[in-house]
């Protein structure tokens, strides 16, 4: 799937729009409800790329702001309907949460993803056999149907690693992620064989935070920063927890992240030596 398809980024590239052109007209929030005889709240969700938009109320909007017919105003209601189009990720229904339905769509426009693990394998580097391991801890009422759905949904996911415009992922683990055994030893040793592999492949680089660097900024979060390049506004900082996610897009926020990052990168075995210690606990489980 090509990230210009992506409908969560269309969405917030309209949000970002739309918000820089209540600014240009000098109205705030309040006073484009009061206009419109909305909700503040309503124009606060558009603006935060919360909902999806109508293009009627993309219409409504563009007149409140003086935006008359012209190419600027068709390119708006083009990106309104485009940012309503359905995701691949949909036809898996109920598989995919709301909350990480908007994860989904993100991952899909990304030019770059750094990602710490304290746990378990990010989602991307998984094999089918580990994913079905982790979903069957995680879910615990959960029949094995919706288990292949997750799954299966997991692995449709990693087409976007082979893809032209595949993201480059830098994925920091800590030492637990590959000391923590998985599944049986043979599902572990093919994980750890697949991130061994997976590490020389060229927009894939994957360092292991061994337990002998001691305390880092990170241990107490697990978090991805995805990272865009233009016209898409702004980068975001990701958590996920048990019931839903965080995202953060405050410009602060996301340099606070990024230099955590920084930080356990410095702090990591490089990435030849990261292979090579892959490699050996894959022989380990042998």
């Amino acid at each position: 799937m090509a990230a210009s398809s992506s409908p969560t980024v269309r969405r917030r590239q309209l949000a970002a729009e739309l918000k820089r052109l209540r600014l240009a007209a000098k109205m705030t929030i309040e006073q484009v409800a009061e206009h419109l005889e909305w909700s503040p709240g309503k124009i606060s969700k558009i603006e935060n790329a919360r909902v999806s938009v109508l293009p009627r109320d993309v219409r409504h909007l563009l007149e409140a702001y003086g935006i008359g017919e012209g190419p600027e105003r068709e390119a708006l209601l083009t990106l309104a309907r485009q940012s309503r189009e359905r995701g691949w990720w949909q036809q898996y229904g109920e598989a995919v949460p709301e909350y990480f339905q908007t994860y989904v769509g993100l991952e899909a426009a990304a030019s770059a993803i750094s990602t710490y693990r304290a746990e378990y394998v990010p989602g991307l580097l998984q094999t089918e056999a580990y994913a079905t391991a982790v979903h069957r801890v995680a879910l615990m009422n959960a029949d094995e149907g919706e288990i292949s759905k997750q799954v299966a949904v997991r692995m449709a996911r990693q087409h976007r690693l082979t893809e032209p415009d595949a993201p480059q992922l830098w994925v920091v683990l800590n030492e637990a992620v590959i000391r923590r055994q998985v599944g049986e030893r043979a599902v572990m040793r093919a994980q750890l064989v697949k991130l061994s592999e997976l590490s020389g492949v060229p927009n894939v680089v994957i360092q292991v935070l061994p337990f002998s660097a001691g305390p880092h900024p990170a241990m107490d979060s697990a978090f991805s920063v995805v990272t865009f390049d233009p016209p898409t506004p702004g980068d975001v900082v990701y958590f996920e927890y048990p019931s839903g996610a965080l995202y953060l897009e405050v410009p602060d926020d996301v340099a606070r992240y990024r230099l955590m990052f920084d930080h356990l990168r410095a702090m990591a075995l490089s990435p030849e030596d990261s292979r090579r210690l892959l490699a050996r606990s894959a022989d380990d489980l042998a």
